[in-house]
């Protein structure tokens, strides 16, 4: 059986901005409350959410990619192909330690400041 936790403790820089990322929506926040009690149908959980199906999948992709569920397809007793999703079993420690840990570790530089922020002027010039 595959180990079905992804995120450390202590991530690295790039997977804990995605996994803050993915956190920084109330729709992805209420399906990983709703998924803490056990694997779901996805056409349930959308009811159960109150959100279309396409809407649920969308952000369903985002919380997968940032490993914080995990997704399967099965086949039912009438061969009709069932997508369900799980929380990944995960712990993550927030500290200003810990952010200056993954910090060090990013692979991209921040993306330059937009215009009207601060700084955005000294670069224009």
């Amino acid at each position: 059986m595959k180990d079905r936790s992804s995120i450390t403790n202590r991530p690295e820089g790039d997977e804990l901005l995605a996994v803050l990322a993915a956190l920084a929506n109330p729709h992805r926040l209420r399906i990983l409350a709703a998924l803490a009690g056990g694997r779901e149908y996805v056409s349930r959980l959308a009811r159960r959410l109150e959100i279309s199906r396409p809407l649920l999948h969308m952000h369903l992709k985002r919380l997968e990619a940032a490993g914080l569920v995990i997704g399967d397809l099965e086949l039912s007793k009438e061969g009709k192909a069932m997508r369900y999703y799980e929380a990944a079993g995960f712990a993550l420690e927030l500290t200003p330690a810990t952010i200056a840990e993954a910090a060090r570790t990013l692979s991209a530089d921040p993306a330059p400041p937009r215009s009207g922020e601060h700084g955005a002027e000294e670069d224009e010039r």
